[in-house]
């Protein structure tokens, strides 16, 4: 069957892949490296032993989704030198000293203080164990710092030149750095982590919440998962929002395609369902709402916005795929925002405890991040081609001179590879997560492999894989 595919698909749907599993990790760990730092300056601040035992909950998971985010992070390195090593002779002079930088300013700083913070906590002082959780908790943020900067290079590429050779060089590396659409995709996944982590808290919270009510450490992780719902997620709407202006300005074809408008036009509506038919360059079926998207785009009701049709039918990303990715994660969205205002009022009036359905409801939502998490790059990536540096360099004119069979070879052995080590680390997080924080474990009668395993996972904790075209 792999013959039906070029070595070109085959190597993006491998990059694809691997991505996608590796994306989940840091967007997990970034998130919560910050929530362990809050934990713990909680617990030194009131001394109040919740947050200690919340801190050594979560630290194990924080390790093991660590571990694997370094591990699936190393494959996608050498994919640059196999098969996409004209790219990496075109853009390294660019992309290769951001990704040194990466590791020897925030991988190295993670890597010096992680094994502090997750065996010194009785070895060291409180103060000194602290500081390690706080090297990584900063860390993280950092080397998203760096690996951002860099993706968002090869969206808005600035501050380059290109030799002799057809190598982009780097002529001011401010501009490379912060490039324009760097600070809106920084903040819009520093709160996607941050959103991802809390749905995650929240839902062990609610889990256990519901075989014990009187849990004291249950209660805590609900309540502060709800808190930060409650905040965060309006703020990335906002966010989001600042982002896709800004995408509007510097790739106007990537927003046509997440609007499903093929023509340009004034006063368009924002279309909640379409099928987009890229032969007959039309949609098939339209429900939308008047006027909504020219109003978001260019906060005017008769506001002008871009078309498909203004490029050439080889210049257009993947219309269908951008189409209903983009609408996954404003859906996914729109549920958070609403389960933080329900939550604020639930605890107005000192009921948040109390209302079952609605802890059911945030155990179905833990894995909602993920899903958003994996939307939003579909988005990013798929929305990018047909370039790798858009608007210079084509995806087509990327690829390594590689054969097919070998691409697909070693594409089947990603996937058996990684579903195996993969899916053993995610059953092993579910595990943990299915003892109770306060280490008196679940209520009489009720198996702690059930309530870790089984069940937790039939409830979406695994929906943590997808695919995402990142070549």
């Amino acid at each position: 069957m792999l013959e039906l595919f070029d070595a070109a698909l085959l190597a993006r749907i491998q990059f694809a892949f691997t991505v996608s599993f590796h994306i989940i990790f840091p967007a997990f760990s970034i998130g919560l490296a910050s929530y362990l730092f809050v934990l713990e300056g909680l617990w030194l601040k009131t001394g109040d032993e919740v947050y200690l035992s919340l801190y050594k909950y979560w630290l194990k998971i924080f390790a093991i989704a660590f571990g694997m985010g370094v591990v699936s992070g190393l494959v996608m390195s050498y994919q640059f030198g196999t098969n996409w090593s004209v790219f990496s002779d075109k853009a390294g002079p660019v992309i290769g000293p951001l990704l040194a930088y990466e590791v020897l300013s925030a991988f190295f700083l993670e890597a010096g203080f992680l094994g502090i913070m997750l065996f010194g906590l009785s070895k060291v002082g409180k103060r000194l164990h602290f500081f390690a959780t706080t090297m990584v908790a900063f860390g993280t943020l950092l080397s998203a710092t760096w690996i951002l900067s860099v993706n968002s290079w090869m969206q808005t590429p600035t501050g380059h030149g290109i030799n002799e050779l057809g190598q982009f060089v780097p002529h001011d590396w401010i501009e490379i750095i912060f490039n324009p659409s760097f600070p809106y995709r920084m903040l819009h996944m520093t709160l996607a982590s941050y959103l991802t982590v809390s749905f995650v808290v929240g839902g062990v919270g609610a889990w256990h919440l519901l075989r014990n009510r009187t849990s004291a450490e249950a209660r805590r992780m609900f309540s502060m998962a709800m808190w930060m719902a409650t905040f965060v997620a309006p703020l990335q709407i906002f966010a989001g929002d600042l982002h896709g202006l800004n995408t509007l300005e510097h790739q106007p074809i990537k927003v046509a395609a997440m609007e499903g408008h093929w023509q340009r036009q004034t006063g368009a509506p924002f279309l909640l369902l379409a099928w987009p038919d890229s032969d007959r360059e039309e949609n098939r079926f339209e429900l939308g709402i008047p006027y909504a998207s020219a109003l978001i785009l260019t906060h005017e009701i008769d506001g002008e916005t871009p078309g498909l049709t203004d490029v050439p039918e080889d210049e257009r990303p993947p219309v269908g795929l951008v189409f209903w990715s983009f609408r996954i994660m404003l859906l996914v969205g729109g549920l958070m925002a609403l389960v933080g205002l329900y939550s604020a009022w639930l605890r107005w009036r000192g009921t948040l405890y109390d209302v079952r359905w609605f802890q059911k409801a945030s155990i179905w939502l833990a894995p909602s991040g993920f899903i958003a998490v994996l939307a939003g790059w579909i988005v990013t990536e798929v929305g990018r081609q047909p370039f790798t540096v858009y608007g210079l360099l084509r995806t087509a004119d990327s690829l390594a001179p590689v054969d097919a069979p070998a691409v697909g070879a070693s594409l089947l052995a990603f996937i058996v590879v990684y579903f195996a080590l993969f899916g053993a680390g995610t059953y092993y997080i579910l595990r943990l997560m299915g003892v109770a924080p306060d280490g008196e474990g679940p209520k009489p009668g009720v198996p702690v492999r059930a309530a870790g395993t089984t069940q937790i996972a039939s409830l979406g904790l695994e929906q943590s894989t997808g695919g995402i075209s990142n070549a």
